[in-house]
């Protein structure tokens, strides 16, 4: 299943016979049951799963895609959780020692969020970085729950860059993570929410990004040191995740930081990032 977020209602995503997408309102389809909007669905995933599980839809009553109409397939969760230094490599590129117990967690926060295809403004005197990102968005409240469970507690997964301004981020006696990587239109994501079974494996997907026609990053979520369920259950130790709550799972190796000389986005470069099996973002600075 696949789930888009257009003026902050919940479509299904369904192929029609043309080789398009097209949209149905889930609301409307429900006849009010579910919806409108991306928070009450997830407040009622299990309900709202087994309901479309069993109903059966019409792909040409859809309207076709407006990919700028597309918003972030959670807008606004309750809480932000990002994962650093979740890649061997990246760790590597770091400077740091890949974590054993414990990743760097912080948040990003929700005024950065954005739908798949943007225009971002650099900020005047930024070094601003690409870091493609798994993102994972909670479809069932967590707390404590083993690694054997966690999938089960996902409502589905998109696509996810965290933009970071590096000179904000690294400033001061200590870094200011969550600063350095909120500016207005650092979180894009989508371009729709799906649902783990239509992945074609959950827990082994190409991820990547390009500027223009040069590949910056490429990876797959397999290498992760923390996979999907190992971040919910850590996180879950510690606090309650709920419906619709999103984890950036940390990036690849590949990152402008970490190159020799550094390089940094610059207006008129266009980012492309992809997901096997997710889709693609665009985001063009300026």
């Amino acid at each position: 299943m696949r789930i888009a977020n257009v003026a902050d209602r919940a479509h299904l995503v369904l192929p029609a016979g043309d080789g398009t997408d097209r949209l149905l309102d889930i609301a409307e389809i429900s006849e009010q049951r579910f919806g409108p909007s991306l928070s009450a669905l997830y407040d009622a995933w299990d309900e709202f799963r087994s309901w479309a599980d069993d109903a059966s839809f019409d792909a040409e009553a859809g309207l076709p895609v407006d990919r700028t109409a597309l918003q972030a397939p959670s807008p606004r969760p309750r809480q932000v959780f990002a994962i650093g230094l979740n890649y061997d490599e990246h760790a590597a590129e770091s400077g740091f020692e890949p974590p054993t117990d414990l990743p760097p967690v912080f948040t990003k926060y929700v005024s950065a969020f954005t739908g798949p295809d943007t225009e971002v403004q650099i900020p005047s005197g930024g070094n601003v970085d690409w870091e493609v990102e798994l993102v994972v968005v909670i479809g069932r409240q967590a707390h404590r729950i083993d690694e054997d469970s966690a999938w089960g507690h996902v409502a589905g997964v998109t696509i996810g860059q965290d933009l970071s301004e590096r000179i904000t981020q690294l400033r001061g006696p200590a870094p200011q993570f969550g600063l350095g990587k909120s500016y207005p239109g650092f979180a894009p994501q989508g371009p729709y929410l799906v649902t783990p079974n239509e992945l074609p494996d959950r827990d082994d997907l190409e991820i990547g990004c390009r500027i223009d026609d040069e590949v910056v990053q490429c990876g797959r979520t397999k290498e992760m040191i923390f996979n999907v369920p190992a971040l919910i259950a850590k996180i879950s130790e510690n606090v309650t995740l709920y419906p619709g709550d999103i984890i950036f799972t940390g990036t690849p190796a590949g990152v402008g930081l970490g190159r020799t000389p550094q390089r940094f986005l610059v207006a008129g470069e266009t980012l492309h990032t992809w997901i096997e099996g997710i889709g693609e973002m665009t985001q063009r600075f300026v």
